[in-house]
């Protein structure tokens, strides 16, 4: 999952990015309002924390922009701002929680899985594929019933692969989606991690899930012969 941070706060947002990263997060941090608000609009975010005395554009501005073009995305609003009027000012524009600081990291990432949990229905929070199934609220993988571990942009990379079951991707597309880079045709980087999957994803399995697709990408899915 893709969690958008808005924090002009460096060394907060450095602390709260690595917590999240650690749990396997895919995390884009923006210190001014402005950064935050285009992001938001162009990419895809399972979850944004937010936070409200940002330079150039303050975040109630950026909430309520944001639930005219994005009503169902999630926002955490992490603030030093513990008014009672602040709270409730936040949560009629749209915000689904608030936290103040200073907080407990542990309680963050509580409630962000509450988050998840409440705004996902079951069929996307976990996506299974064959004896495949990754939860996306939970961080885990496992096929067979053996758990499996990744690491962040191998969870990433397989997360992305499996909300396009079927579907043939390109590197250009993975490398925007999954590293939100510009797509470079002198990197390898898709396939070597392309290979880490496939060592831990299909090594010692007769059904293998992760194919190649010859002069496209790549392609998940449980049909025999997708390779090509």
């Amino acid at each position: 999952m893709r969690i958008l941070i808005a924090e002009d706060d460096a060394a907060l947002a450095k602390f709260v990015s690595q917590g999240l990263e650690s749990e396997h997060y895919e995390v884009d941090v923006y210190s001014d309002g402005e950064q935050a608000q285009s992001a938001a609009n162009e990419l895809d975010y399972d979850l944004v924390i937010l936070d409200l005395n940002l330079p150039k554009l303050d975040g109630v501005s950026i909430l309520r922009q944001l639930r005219l073009k994005k009503p169902t995305v999630p926002v955490l609003v992490l603030t030093q701002r513990t008014r009672v009027e602040d709270r409730v000012q936040c949560l009629d524009t749209g915000a689904d929680d608030y936290l103040a600081k200073p907080f407990s990291y542990s309680e963050l990432s509580a409630r962000i899985r509450a988050l998840f949990r409440r705004s996902h229905l079951p069929s996307e929070s976990v996506l299974v594929i064959d004896d495949l199934k990754l939860d996306r609220v939970e961080r885990r993988v496992e096929r067979a019933g053996r758990r499996i571990e990744l690491t962040t942009k191998e969870f990433a990379l397989l997360e992305y692969l499996m909300r396009n079951t079927g579907r043939r991707v390109t590197r250009a597309m993975i490398i925007e989606h999954v590293w939100n880079l510009t797509f470079d045709t002198t990197t390898n980087v898709v396939d070597v991690y392309i290979n880490y999957l496939r060592r831990k994803i299909d090594d010692g399995h007769p059904n293998k899930l992760i194919h190649t697709v010859r002069g496209v990408g790549y392609e998940l899915s449980a049909a025999a012969g997708v390779r090509l």
